[in-house]
């Protein structure tokens, strides 16, 4: 088995375009939380959101005709895999002596439609003139009006073969359809084909765009996202007594895995080590996490059991942290559960209040938090965190400021809608 390298991160947030800018703005305790400018919000309940102001995916993009055919969320996925492959020192493939048929890729995202704006035309057109839908007026009347290429552009797992084709990695390539859990599901993936031989290099990550109307219309109604408006950027309260649910936020996390020993013979960088995968499943309501954190904490001893780590070791934990009561109080059990007395002692923290819930984005990116904790010996806090609910009480959840400590083994964690929840087991590299 062999030991996996995390040697490229590419961070896309509300926080800046590329890791530097992102993780430095986390560290420094900025928010990118504001009130949604990209449509008109005001029938909503929720109207926060962390959004990319001026994103240009262009200089990501090889073949600009491509972009004609890319919705906002793979123009994410194409940028944060070409910023983590950059970092990695391996852009362009074709100027190493890798085999691109020992190149993977694996990742996780949300997607299920093409531009909905595209379609609308159409669908106005088969409307009765008493409103209601009429589906044989649409192919007789409507269809001439669709965008021609709606279906290729709606293709839900397009971004899979923009990065395939852009950095010539024609390996093992998988798409993971889902919520919160797939980002960390791809990068455990691509940890297991590298661990095995299945990969020299896979590239792996998760990416998302929530904050479109597309997604807010569906996700308002469910209660998940904080109806507190009037707080702005201090909206998100994970762990908070006062918590009463997430803010969205678009973006992309991407990290490249390889071989350790190859690593440091090319001279790569090494932020950390993935040791571990562990995944579980709450049984529950659809749509609502567990409060019990069974699931959680079954992944959570999984990769840890793979690490050959125990709960003591652990220095941090990149929490989940969605800020609704249930989700957290559940994480809190989870932690106290697989943890033990450790739970006491580790630092735990989320980015949720900086950049938002990246959802499908969400695992991937702290994944690469935890690759950054270790690299960089300090932890990114917990920001508008003042009062401790009583279920999320007994961890240290490393309130309003970043802290310099030394990082040998982290956890990043995730959870799905589903009932999906995924742990990563990182160390620092030795």
């Amino acid at each position: 088995m062999r030991r996996v390298a995390v040697t490229g991160i590419g961070l896309v947030t509300a926080l800046g375009v590329g890791t530097d800018e992102t993780w430095q703005a986390v560290v420094a305790g900025k928010s990118a939380v504001d009130q949604l400018r990209g449509f008109d919000a005001s029938t909503l309940d929720a109207r926060l959101g962390a959004e990319i102001a001026g994103f240009d995916p262009a200089p990501y993009v090889a073949q600009r005709r491509a972009l004609r055919n890319m919705t906002r969320n793979d123009q994410l996925a194409v940028a944060g895999a070409a910023l983590a492959v950059r970092d990695a020192g391996l852009d362009p493939v074709a100027g190493t002596s890798l085999d691109p048929d020992r190149l993977g890729l694996f990742i996780g995202g949300n997607k299920e439609i093409s531009e909905p704006s595209k379609v609308l035309d159409a669908v106005l057109l088969a409307r009765n003139e008493d409103g209601t839908a009429d589906v044989r007026r649409m192919g007789t009347e409507g269809a001439a009006q669709f965008y021609p290429l709606f279906y290729v552009e709606g293709l839900q797992a397009a971004a899979l073969f923009y990065i395939s084709q852009a950095h010539h990695l024609r390996g093992a390539n998988t798409y993971f359809a889902g919520t919160g859990d797939v980002g960390g599901t791809a990068v455990g993936r691509a940890f297991r084909a590298v661990r095995r031989g299945e990969a020299t290099v896979a590239v792996a990550g998760g990416f998302d765009d929530p904050t479109s109307w597309w997604s807010m219309t569906k996700l308002d109604p469910l209660g998940l996202l904080t109806p507190s408006n009037d707080l702005g950027a201090a909206a998100c309260r994970p762990y908070d007594r006062a918590h009463d649910g997430t803010v969205m936020g678009e973006g992309a996390a991407f990290v490249v895995l390889e071989d350790l020993e190859a690593a440091r013979r090319r001279g790569a960088t090494v932020y950390a080590e993935v040791c571990g995968f562990g995944a579980g499943f709450d049984s529950g309501v659809l749509g609502e996490p567990s409060r019990s954190g069974r699931g959680l904490a079954h992944a959570i001893r999984a990769a840890l059991d793979e690490a050959g780590a125990d709960p003591a070791d652990v220095d941090y934990v990149a929490t989940d942290g969605t800020a609704t009561p249930d989700g957290d109080a559940g994480e809190a059990a989870a932690l106290r559960d697989a943890l033990g007395a450790a739970a006491a002692t580790v630092a735990a923290s989320t980015v949720k209040p900086a950049v938002g819930n990246l959802v499908a984005g969400a695992g991937a990116l702290n994944v690469a938090v935890a690759a950054l904790a270790s690299h960089h010996a300090t932890v990114p806090p917990t920001l508008n965190l003042t009062d401790v609910d009583p279920a999320c009480a007994g961890i240290d959840w490393v309130p309003r400021e970043a802290r310099r400590i030394p990082v040998g083994h982290a956890l990043a964690l995730c959870r799905g809608m589903e009932g999906q929840n995924v742990a990563i087991a990182l160390r620092a590299p030795r």
